[in-house]
């Protein structure tokens, strides 16, 4: 992993689906702005390259792929996404907000492939300066994701999320700049622990 050597300072959030992590980058987004601090807000995958493209085909399920040429997608897609969107932004002294990177890749993408061959995947990128993850429990998501009447997607079935959850678990013992969070707690609770864990 590469560390952060630009002007700006990189942010991720991570969580089981359902778990809240678009919305606290968001919040943190209109913070900074509030702040007069310039942030751009991204997403992983992202809707604009030709893997992420393929990506959402398969998560919608309008698409079949084998685990590991799913994951090789997210891969290239995220190489994309650091060199167009990303890096600019920190060249330019910006705080990215990620909502997403290659954690979900480990957490998400280990339950049919090795998490030590997803890492290895992975190795070129740059790590986050901070990494908020909120934990919330499987079946908590699963209700959350069943109120949004979108439909119970790809990875959204409880059997999978709680293999994520396990997932995210080990990923995250010892992982640099990453602070867990309860994600069951009130949006705005959450949002003034992300605030007073920035620090850096």
């Amino acid at each position: 992993m590469k560390l952060n050597l630009y002007g700006g300072k990189f942010v991720v959030f991570e969580g089981l689906d359902g778990s809240g992590q678009s919305t606290q980058a968001k919040l943190l987004k209109e913070y900074f702005d509030q702040q007069g601090i310039a942030a751009f807000l991204t997403k992983e995958p992202t809707q604009w390259t030709v893997a992420g493209k393929k990506i959402k085909e398969v998560l919608g399920e309008e698409k079949k792929l084998e685990p590991l040429q799913l994951q090789e997608l997210f891969v290239r897609d995220r190489s994309q996404h650091l060199k167009k969107e990303i890096v600019p932004a920190l060249k330019a002294g910006k705080i990215v907000i990620c909502d997403r990177y290659f954690f979900s890749t480990l957490a998400f993408g280990g339950i049919d492939v090795p998490i030590s061959e997803l890492m290895a995947m992975n190795d070129m990128f740059l790590y986050p300066d901070k990494t908020f993850f909120l934990k919330v429990r499987p079946e908590v998501c699963l209700q959350r994701i069943e109120k949004r009447e979108e439909g119970v997607k790809f990875f959204e079935k409880l059997e999978k999320l709680r293999k994520v959850a396990a997932n995210y678990q080990k990923i995250f013992q010892d992982a640099p700049n990453a602070v867990i969070l309860n994600g069951e707690k009130s949006i705005l609770e959450i949002h003034k622990k992300i605030i007073n864990n920035l620090n850096f």
